[in-house]
């Protein structure tokens, strides 16, 4: 199946310019490495970039600047970097994926749980961002023919496609496919026949469900 939902060009420059927080940044890392149309795109938002660099005139530093650029480097703490390399080499604890599914390698040095209850039919996972620990990251296994409750966001979801497909009454998402929502959509996805859905989602603010009972499950979630 042929991706069709990319990341707009925002997205991928910020991305590229290392501007994005952590959960953004692993969902776009996600999907650029399955999708050759992203790849290509951004190589050229870098080069454009690096050409209006070039373009820039010169500016000249502040005459301690390299000073305190020496001295804010030897003030670094060394236990961070020291817990980091740790958490890097750490086993990675990971919930099964079916057959033929691979773990994105922006995941390498992220770990998640296993999968956890969260309706029938329904299963999450918490994904811990080594990089970030506040990033609000999660996979989502729904069965085929089972749906999330109707909802919108108070901010911005974005979600790339593992495994399967679901329609949410906008368009039809697929294996590689990348969605970014937010508080203009109030959608419903579905997973069509033929197997679970996996997505992997980056939530910033919270998922506006519709209906107590789902609202209830969601904040239980994070979501």
């Amino acid at each position: 199946m042929t991706i069709q939902h990319h990341p707009d060009d925002d997205l991928l420059l910020a991305h590229a310019a290392g501007r994005l927080a952590g959960g953004p940044a692993v969902l776009i890392a996600s999907h650029v490495e399955l999708c050759a149309h992203c790849q290509r795109r951004t190589t050229e938002l870098e080069t454009i970039g690096g050409a209006l660099l070039e373009e820039l005139s010169p500016e000249a530093l502040a005459p301690e600047a390299l000073a305190r650029t020496l001295a804010a480097i030897d003030a670094a703490p060394v236990a961070d970097a020291v817990v980091s390399k740790r958490a890097r080499q750490a086993p990675r604890r990971r919930p099964a994926l079916p057959d033929g599914v691979a773990w994105p390698r922006a995941l390498q040095h992220c770990s998640a749980t296993p999968w956890r209850w969260l309706g029938p039919g329904m299963r999450w996972s918490r994904v811990t961002l080594p990089q970030d620990a506040a990033a609000n990251v999660f996979l989502l296994r729904i069965g085929a023919g089972k749906q999330l409750p109707e909802h919108t966001h108070s901010d911005c979801e974005l979600t790339q496609v593992l495994c399967g497909t679901f329609h949410d009454g906008r368009a039809l998402f697929g294996p590689g496919d990348f969605d970014e929502a937010d508080r203009s959509f109030h959608h419903q996805p579905t997973v069509q026949p033929g197997g679970d859905c996996i997505c992997l989602a980056s939530v910033s603010g919270r998922v506006l469900f519709k209906g107590v009972i789902a609202r209830t499950l969601g904040a239980l979630v994070g979501m």
